[in-house]
């Protein structure tokens, strides 16, 4: 999944100063709305490359899991059943799998990626809006909206994965602290 979000990542790089270019040469109205969809894609995917490797520079999974933060929230229950997080998340990519192996890491060292995974969506989130600001000198309002709230949106699963997934950890790190594993 690396390989392929940092290829996106050239790529809409590539395809924003291609059509820029080709707006500046032709003045064509068509390609101002592709070109800055080229740049908010380019800008969604280098940010998520740059604050995942950020916050793991600074961190490296290291979160203190037992933080309120990272605690399940009493209806935090309900509403992944209503949504049926158990059968779509088999159905999501992660970016490292090998972070998440028991095979690799400890058990403790895995809660802890996990917090940094939930962290780093969040972030990322936040972050997502930022193109909004180039509604101003751009216009196109409906294509940063639009691409900022489905990135927003698509961050937000990850982090219901980590929220899911957590307590399910949590329950067999603390049984097999109680075995003395």
């Amino acid at each position: 999944m690396a390989k392929v979000i940092k290829w996106i990542t050239l790529i809409c790089g590539l395809a924003f100063v291609g059509l820029t270019i080709a707006y500046h040469l032709t003045w064509s109205k068509a390609i101002l709305p592709i070109a800055i969809t080229a740049l908010t894609f380019f800008y969604h995917f280098a940010m998520r490359l740059a604050v995942g490797l950020s916050i793991n520079a600074i961190f490296k999974n290291k979160f203190n899991y037992t933080k309120a933060w990272f605690k399940e929230k009493k209806w935090e229950k309900k509403f992944f059943d209503f949504i049926k997080i158990k059968k779509r998340k088999k159905h999501l990519p992660t970016y490292a799998p090998s972070t998440f192996d028991p095979k690799q890491h400890s058990l403790e060292e895995i809660v802890g990626a996990s917090c940094q995974a939930e962290i780093v969506h969040e972030v990322i989130m936040l972050l997502s809006f930022l193109p909004l600001l180039l509604i101003i000198p751009f216009g196109e309002i409906a294509v940063f909206v639009i691409t900022s709230t489905i990135a927003c949106l698509f961050d937000s699963l990850f982090v219901i994965l980590q929220r899911y997934n957590r307590p399910r950890l949590l329950k067999i790190l603390e049984r097999n602290n109680r075995k003395g594993l």
